[in-house]
């Protein structure tokens, strides 16, 4: 048949056989096979919804130190993310360069894309180390309290020098998932998580390391899950399929290209996390209840986020093999319906958490504090505006992973940076504050209060998700070559 005339809906049979989730009919027309996106998606949705009970155990741990010791963990672990994006967004393309590789059968240069990401973090090493060196000097600007500054700075060493760990696990885990093997990925995970619990029990309470031993649990924890995946990758199976004990050495070219592609992949969740955190911030400049409230929903909303990321990141991995397969039309077809399952679960499960909220929320504060009730109430009108946003989100992380796995970074990027910066975060501020109550004087202070500040998330993540889905349906990805 020529390629010219072809249907829309057939496909060559020499690249059906190699496109992922395709499944071929009986009269030859081939159909996204949801039940392999699934296969795919599924683990590492567990996976990262192994995060939430990494968290809520960070937080249970903490918490028994004292509350202010919450507090301190509360106001630098979002810098920490932001941290690690930044210095370590140069592995975020692993996932990329491996589905595409694995796509076209080069397995070779997906084993040497895994070593390049680690070769890379390594270069970095000097800087988290820098940064984790100058807490004081970088968060003594925000005007913490000295006694929260000071735990913050306890806390802050360990977990950023041994946030250079947790890149390099990103890095396997974006291996691992990249050649479809979420099992390998869940499994990690696991290990990670449950040393996490052992060794903040063990630094915490027996060896009375305080707040920096929660720091110190999550960087050894790490250690432990990168000692893992590095044991997997080089076990008999991948050095034969993949010739992962041959492709160690560095290539300058394959560095590059993950610094090419790493540098604005990492700058957009930057981008974000520093919006949200500037976000954060308001609430709590408010009062005790909106921040209360502000936590705690960001908390439940992540059972949203971290398993949404997990179908997206399907879309990675689905787009990309299809491009190394030879056929960006089908990774169009694909990513599609990634898109779709995202957007389903996320504003499913908002739905769901918002009318559940009056049962949930109130098991988050006690009882007996002063600022429980009034926390509470409003975390329940305020959940119904979080969910209101969660099917943009859906819409904003498919979109973007589907982008991701094309190779489609600096474009994205140079949409997010004018989003969060020039609209979400001055109109957070107008919408949260009346005049004299803010930072500063020469923005439209309205006084919504916190409703104003989440009405402002809804406006940005509506913003955010349509605009990086009309990039994703431009097809201007189709000229990108990495």
């Amino acid at each position: 048949m020529n390629a010219q005339v072809m249907d829309a809906t057939t496909l060559p049979n020499s690249i059906e056989a190699g496109l992922p989730a395709c499944r071929v009919d009986p009269v030859g027309h081939p159909h996204v096979d949801q039940r392999a996106i699934l296969a795919l998606a599924v683990p590492l949705m567990a996976s990262n919804a192994i995060q939430i009970v990494l968290n809520l155990t960070d937080v249970w741990f903490v918490g028994h130190i004292s509350t202010k010791a919450l507090a301190a963990v509360g106001a630098v672990q979002l810098l920490v993310v932001v941290i690690m994006c930044v210095l370590g967004g140069v592995v975020v393309p692993v996932q990329t360069i491996v589905a595409q590789s694995a796509g076209s059968r080069r397995y070779r240069r997906a084993s040497r894309a895994a070593w390049s990401a680690l070769w890379v973090t390594l270069c970095v090493a000097p800087l988290f180390v820098a940064i984790a060196l100058s807490g004081h000097i970088i968060l003594g600007p925000f005007g913490f309290d000295p006694g929260i500054e000071d735990l913050a700075c306890e806390f802050w060493f360990p977990r950023v020098s041994g946030a250079l760990l947790g890149v390099a696990v990103w890095a396997m885990l974006g291996f691992f998932s990249g050649i479809a093997r979420p099992g390998i990925t869940l499994l990690i995970s696991i290990v990670t998580t449950v040393a996490n619990i052992l060794f903040n029990a063990v630094f915490i309470f027996w060896l009375h390391w305080g707040i920096a031993g929660s720091g110190w649990a999550t960087t050894v924890a790490q250690g432990c899950g990168l000692l893992l995946a590095l044991g997997v990758l080089l076990s008999a199976n991948f050095r034969r399929g993949f010739g992962s004990h041959l492709t160690w050495r560095p290539r300058g070219s394959r560095l590059w290209q993950l610094v090419r592609l790493g540098v604005p992949m990492g700058l957009l969740p930057a981008a974000d996390f520093l919006g949200l955190w500037l976000f954060q911030t308001m609430q709590v400049r408010l009062g005790t209840a909106s921040g209360a409230a502000a936590q705690i929903i960001l908390m439940l909303t992540s059972i949203c986020f971290l398993p949404g990321m997990g179908i997206a990141s399907a879309g990675t991995t689905l787009v990309g093999e299809s491009i190394g397969a030879g056929d960006r039309r089908w990774a169009m077809r694909v990513g599609n319906r990634v898109i779709v399952l995202t957007m389903l679960y996320m504003g499913g499960v908002g739905l769901l958490l918002a009318l559940a909220g009056p049962w949930i929320l109130p098991l988050f504060t006690a009882a007996n504090d002063p600022d429980s009730a009034a926390t509470a109430a409003l975390a329940v009108r305020l959940l119904w505006l979080a969910a209101a946003y969660q099917l943009f989100d859906g819409l904003n992380l498919g979109a973007v992973s589907c982008l991701r796995g094309a190779g489609d970074a600096t474009v994205p990027t140079a949409l997010v940076l004018p989003l969060s910066w020039l609209i979400f975060v001055p109109l957070t501020h107008s919408l949260t504050f009346s005049p004299g109550e803010g930072w500063v004087n020469f923005l439209p202070q309205l006084g919504w209060g916190a409703a104003g500040g989440w009405l402002a998330v809804v406006i940005y993540v509506v913003l955010l998700g349509t605009t990086l889905f009309l990039r994703w349906r431009s097809g201007a990805w189709h000229t990108i070559r990495i």
